[in-house]
């Protein structure tokens, strides 16, 4: 197996982990966090569809590596998540477990080549 589709799916996992990991604290109100700011990182997730960008991270690389697709799907990954990331940052008090996730997320989209 090519190395970068190891890569792909490495990161379209983790990006279901991220999401599960928002889903599982907002709905049991983890007191670590502010319900109201992790509904908000939802709401982004959902807007920048980071359910279907996995799915299709998965689906395009499990056989074969689609380079040109692959980009494309990281880079609309990074997109919501710098938007994701500024946010967190602003509100570090509130949602500051969130920064090693984001942190991992932007290591493995920055690995690949262009």
């Amino acid at each position: 197996m090519n190395s970068e589709m190891q890569k792909a799916n490495i990161l379209a996992e983790q990006i279901n982990g991220f999401i599960s990991f928002v889903d599982k604290c907002h709905r049991n109100k983890s007191v670590y966090f502010n319900s109201d700011k992790m509904y908000q990182v939802m709401l982004w997730i959902d807007e920048y569809k980071f359910q279907t960008l996995a799915k299709e991270l998965l689906r395009i690389n499990r056989f074969s590596w689609d380079e040109k697709y692959t980009h494309y799907l990281v880079e609309q990954f990074l997109k919501g998540s710098a938007i994701i990331e500024e946010y967190v940052k602003n509100h570090y008090d509130d949602l500051f477990l969130l920064t090693a996730r984001l942190y991992t997320l932007k290591n493995i989209c920055s690995s690949f080549t262009k």
